[in-house]
């Protein structure tokens, strides 16, 4: 009796508890934005469920406004499993104790129902039906052709799928299954020798077409046997992107090669870099078809982002298949300035703008984002931004600022993103269950995730909006700093760690970005140089300073030592620029 007392305390008075923060509640849009004082707003809504707990009286229970159920969610430790729409189920409590709750709840969902996302009705779920999908019949990203190396493998990963590519003699791109068919040794931790992969735990060695020519244990005029051979890839470039067609029993269709029209205009001009991200593709994908966020997450990383340019923005979507889905959006507060993006099936992301300038010419601006699944938790970026045109104040920017800017907005992110990988991992529901998606900022995230619900079926794992598939087996963590190594890399987790800086460590900006792009390497490579030869004239200069007679010379070589030395503090500037991560200035603790 006492619980059901305290439900019904609840349900009679919902407002009390939030009385203090009325502004907050849903109800903001429809009284208090009207110039009504949190004091009228209510009582207006509590004359407003008082009529209907009268009416309610007086009637039927078909006058109440909702229907008698609860609103509160049940627990989920004994929720129904993976996918299911059952998480929340009823409660019913006496039927006049629950009214006046009701009438509350009728009223929230109305304005609910303005803002947020629906979840979607019935005939919207029967024509997001399930469609046949084939994750492998798909050509997926895998590296920018000219960041690979002539001279050694590369190993990388699509999905739980490990490959390896590399330049043969002739400079045509290869690609294989990363594992050596004598012992399974990785075959990307080999050499080239000769144009042909070498794998270095015993010396086998393959050609292009995957088949080994050179095995040093054989014995004098042995065979090698039929089945030593390495399982081939196919690998296409394209625009200047290497694509794997990851299909083992269907030959590459051309037809599904992504093909990006501003990229293939003459004079469009690109940069690209390389991020490699410690998180899962699905998240990454939805928070780069998110525009809501970038004026809060990104304040003043670039002139573009700002703060209180916050705002509503407007969305259309003009085209939903299996394949993805296409529409416009705009800021609420210049709606003729409208992006158009894109979503191309597995993991191709395009946000286009076209406008006219002062000169009547057309001009045509795309960021491009490619995104592959590298394993579990774990994604792999190629960002093209594009342009008709550039400033001449971008012109004289060198390319590694730029690459480090980028790396910063990924790392401001980075918190964010892996926490809410975390999260989807633990939870094992639907982001219908865990989201609150706004009509006004999260469009793109809702179209997503039910594309998901059509196709995750056809993928090794997903989060849809509406059903899960969990990995079947565990991510395997590979490659990891061990021992003391390992407890200094962890005491320090945002700038990677004490001696770790070439270490296979996903929160390091080094191992992120620079060790995939060759332009930064070589900028690191030339400043530390720098750097050591200003130290050596500033020690120099130093001791020519004490060395000297003269006051005249004593000055000259104080003053080249401090010369030298702010030349030396500025390289090492420079590298950190490039290396070491961004963190938020109040999390410095």
């Amino acid at each position: 009796m006492e619980e059901e007392n305290s439900r019904t305390r609840i349900h009679k008075h919902p407002w009390k508890s939030s009385l203090g923060n009325l502004k907050d509640l849903p109800i903001a849009p429809s009284l208090i934005t009207r110039g009504v004082s949190p004091t009228m707003a209510l009582f207006h809504l509590s004359s407003l469920c008082l009529l209907s707990f009268h009416k309610a009286l007086d009637s039927s229970s078909s006058a109440l406004p909702c229907k008698p159920t609860s609103i509160y969610p049940v627990s989920t430790t004994d929720a129904a499993p993976f996918g299911s729409s059952n998480i929340y189920k009823t409660k019913k409590f006496p039927r006049k104790r629950r009214r006046l709750g009701e009438c509350w709840a009728a009223v929230v969902e109305d304005v609910d129902k303005e803002i947020l996302l629906p979840a979607g009705t019935e005939e919207q779920q029967e024509e997001e039906a399930a469609e046949e999908y084939d994750w492998r019949e798909e050509w997926y990203p895998l590296y920018l052709a000219a960041e690979v190396l002539d001279d050694a493998p590369l190993g990388l990963t699509v999905f739980h799928k490990q490959v390896v590519l590399y330049r043969d003699g002739g400079g045509v791109l290869r690609c294989y299954e990363d594992r050596c068919p004598h012992r399974l040794a990785k075959l990307s931790e080999g050499q080239l020798v000769d144009g042909r992969l070498e794998c270095l735990y015993h010396g086998w060695q393959f050609e292009g077409d995957g088949k080994c020519v050179k095995i040093p244990q054989l014995p004098e005029g042995g065979k090698i046997p039929l089945r030593a051979c390495a399982k081939t890839y196919e690998v296409r470039e394209s625009q200047g992107v290497v694509w794997i067609w990851m299909s083992e029993k269907n030959p590459p269709n051309v037809d599904k090669l992504p093909w990006f029209e501003h990229y293939d205009r003459p004079g469009f001009q690109d940069l690209s870099t390389i991020h490699e991200l410690p998180y899962d593709h699905s998240i990454l994908l939805e928070n780069l078809m998110d525009p809501a966020h970038v004026p809060i997450s990104h304040d003043r990383t670039d002139w573009t982002a700002k703060r209180e340019d916050a705002q509503p923005l407007v969305f259309n979507v003009t085209e939903r298949t299996s394949r993805g889905f296409a529409g416009q959006w705009g800021r609420s507060k210049n709606p003729a300035l409208m992006n158009f993006l894109r979503f191309q099936a597995p993991c191709v992301l395009s946000n286009n703008l076209e406008l006219v300038d002062k000169k009547g010419e057309k001009q045509y601006f795309s960021a491009l984002f490619l995104c592959r699944p590298s394993g579990q938790g774990k994604s792999m970026l190629i960002v093209r931004f594009g342009a008709s045109t550039r400033p001449v104040l971008a012109k004289l920017v060198p390319k590694w600022y730029f690459h480090q800017n980028a790396g910063k907005v990924f790392e401001q992110d980075m918190g964010f993103l892996s926490s809410q990988n975390e999260v989807l991992m633990k939870e094992k529901v639907p982001t219908k269950e865990l989201y609150l998606n706004l009509k006004s900022s999260d469009a793109w995230v809702a179209e997503y995730r039910k594309w998901m619900d059509k196709v995750g079926h056809g993928m090794p794992y997903y989060f849809g909006h509406k059903s899960i598939s969990l990995p079947q087996e565990p991510a395997v963590v590979e490659q990891a700093p061990a021992g003391l190594v390992a407890g200094i890399s962890a005491s320090f987790p945002a700038k990677g760690g004490v001696g770790t800086q070439h270490a296979p460590n996903p929160a390091n900006r080094y191992y992120r970005h620079v060790v995939h792009c060759r332009g930064c390497r070589s900028v690191v490579k030339a400043f530390q140089a720098w750097k050591n030869v200003l130290l050596f004239l500033t020690i120099a200069a130093a001791g020519a300073a004490i060395l000297a007679a003269a006051r005249k010379w004593k000055v000259i070589a104080l003053a080249s030592a401090a010369l030298f030395l702010a030349g030396s503090y500025a390289c090492s500037s420079a590298v950190s620029l490039i290396t070491t991560n961004f963190i938020r200035t109040h999390r410095r603790l």
